[in-house]
């Protein structure tokens, strides 16, 4: 209906404008609200226990005891039944004195709260990657929709114009049509694109839990430049920093604890130990007396032989260790093949933007001069609309690979383990708020 343009123009001219937003602004809100983050946070103060529990068995371990009991005693004895209420009251404290498996467990802990540490680091990490593939995700879609409709008005001019010249007879009713059919493909692509924006949008909301409002958009031309550093040298530097690596290298040493706490399976055990009892109204035969009952002492315990249980851990832990250690070596591996492929979309990224900017401009050339030849008659309304068809598709490509640099840099860098906030505020500087 033609009152919906002037409706819909109407709401947002009235509508109170959103505060635009950058990536940094997105990522701050993503990490008030992500479930997923939020998760990685709550494992990561979970992870932080595991040294207090460590710490445990080091420390004396204190009981208290009691009971309260009603006796009935029937004896063969003359007057040997009874009746009565008795109870009783103990503490006991033990302080290990030598136990090897619990200090080597004390020392495993400590490797638990760096790992729980730097999983939330892998998190952070995780979040801003996600942040910046939907942020930029919606600003292609944006692009997209505008280049569409740059095409559109484009389109709707040599619609008008062919219109025209076959009223005058200069030109034949094809020219019309093959117009026709391009702003029909126009509109087709539009639907598309703005049904893949609004998903887009839904999916930055899924991050930030608010719709995302206006989105500073990237300046053009963005300053684009590859890395000083060569491919050898990132390499190396993810090998020794990422995060997923260093995980598993603690986990390597962590095996390797694990399989000397099992050993120590064979090892005595020296506690010192200290309690006292109560005892009131004990019966012996028919005299019933109060006890009180004070030790301290050291208890040696030294394991004989268990079945075989102690050795059988052993052998585990040593399968354990080596499955560790080749963990250990895959994931370094690992690193360093998402470096280089990071790299490699780094570098070659900003040759393609080079490549790309320099289509464009020899697309629009080629489109002046296709309207040009359209006017002297040596070139038809098809070979205009194909030339802005190049250009449109030049446009979008060239901010694609942009986009793909941005997004290749974050992870040039995560593979390495140094991406961090500051990153985001690095790109920040190549965008501006969006035109109104």
């Amino acid at each position: 209906m033609p009152f919906k343009p002037l409706f819909l123009a109407l709401t947002l001219a009235l509508a109170p404008a959103a505060h635009a937003a950058n990536l940094s602004d997105i990522f701050r809100d993503a990490q008030a609200y992500d479930a997923q983050y939020a998760a990685a946070r709550a494992a990561w103060q979970a992870g932080q226990e595991k040294a207090a529990q460590g710490r445990a068995g080091l420390l004396p371990n204190v009981n208290l005891g009691g009971n309260l009991r009603y006796n009935n005693v029937d004896s063969s004895l003359s007057g040997g039944d009874a009746d009565f209420a008795s109870n009783g009251l103990s503490v006991n404290a033990a302080q290990p004195l030598f136990r090897r498996q619990n200090q080597v467990l004390y020392e495993q802990s400590k490797g638990q709260v760096k790992i729980a540490g730097m999983q939330f680091d892998v998190a952070a990490q995780d979040l801003i990657l996600r942040v910046a593939q939907a942020y930029f995700d919606v600003l292609q879609s944006q692009d997209n929709i505008d280049f569409i409709n740059a095409q559109k008005a484009a389109i709707t001019e040599q619609l008008a114009a062919a219109k025209r010249n076959f009223e005058v007879g200069t030109a034949t009713i094809t020219d019309t049509h093959e117009a026709q059919a391009r702003y029909d493909l126009a509109v087709a692509q539009e639907i598309a694109e703005r049904n893949s924006l609004d998903i887009r949008l839904r999916t930055l909301e899924k991050l930030i839990g608010k719709p995302a409002g206006a989105l500073d958009i990237l300046i053009e031309p963005a300053q684009l430049k590859a890395e000083s550093d060569n491919i050898d040298d990132w390499a190396a530097r993810a090998a020794d920093g990422n995060l997923q690596a260093e995980i598993q290298r603690i986990a390597k040493t962590i095996a390797d604890q694990e399989v000397e706490r099992n050993r120590a399976g064979h090892y005595p055990t020296l506690d010192a130990v200290a309690g006292y009892t109560v005892n009131n109204k004990q019966n012996f035969g028919t005299t019933q007396v109060d006890t009180r009952i004070a030790s301290i002492g050291l208890e040696l315990n030294l394991p004989i032989y268990q079945g075989g249980l102690t050795s059988s851990r052993v052998r585990e832990a040593v399968a354990n260790q080596e499955k560790a250690r080749q963990d250990l070596e895959n994931a370094t591996r690992e690193a360093s093949l998402q470096a280089r492929q990071a790299w490699l979309n780094v570098s070659s990224g900003v040759a393609r933007v080079q490549a790309l900017e320099q289509a464009l401009t020899s697309s629009k050339a080629q489109l002046e001069s296709t309207k040009l030849g359209l006017q002297v008659g040596v070139r038809t309304n098809l070979d205009v609309l194909n030339a802005e068809q190049q250009v449109l598709s030049a446009r979008r490509d060239l901010a694609g690979a942009r986009y793909a640099y941005l997004l290749s840099g974050l992870s040039l860098k995560a593979a390495a383990g140094s991406l961090g906030p500051a990153d985001l505020a690095e790109i920040d500087r190549h965008l501006k708020p969006a035109a109104q």
